[in-house]
């Protein structure tokens, strides 16, 4: 077997402890957030969660977007719902679905510039 250098690793091993303690303490403000990103991380949600940043939307509009049925966008639906990403409003017999805050569209917007500048992402 032959040992290459890698040039993406420290050749020595030099911890900066202060800053590791001091950076350990704050990363726990984290906790929970795998959730949101695990109900985006599907390919069909991220389209739902896309599709609501732009307008909110009954079921039977987010199955047309989709090309689901009407059972299937509710699945999702209720996944984003229970992850904090989406709420919902009922009129007379209709439920429209929108984003809870701005800060989803936020993460969505930014991933989407993400993406236009650097052509290697997504």
């Amino acid at each position: 077997m032959v040992n290459r250098k890698r040039d993406d690793v420290c050749e020595v091993f030099c911890s900066d402890r202060e800053k590791v303690e001091k950076i350990r303490s704050m990363v726990g403000v984290t906790e929970g957030m795998a959730q949101v990103f695990k109900a985006m991380a599907d390919e069909t949600r991220l389209k739902i969660v896309y599709a609501l940043s732009l307008e909110e939307l009954c079921v039977c509009d987010v199955a047309g977007i989709i090309g689901s049925s009407v059972a299937t966008a509710s699945h999702h639906l209720r996944l984003l719902g229970n992850s904090g990403l989406a709420g919902y409003r009922r009129e007379g017999k209709m439920v429209f679905y929108s984003l809870r805050d701005d800060c989803v569209r936020e993460i969505i917007n930014s991933a989407l510039k993400h993406r236009q500048h650097d052509g290697r992402c997504f």
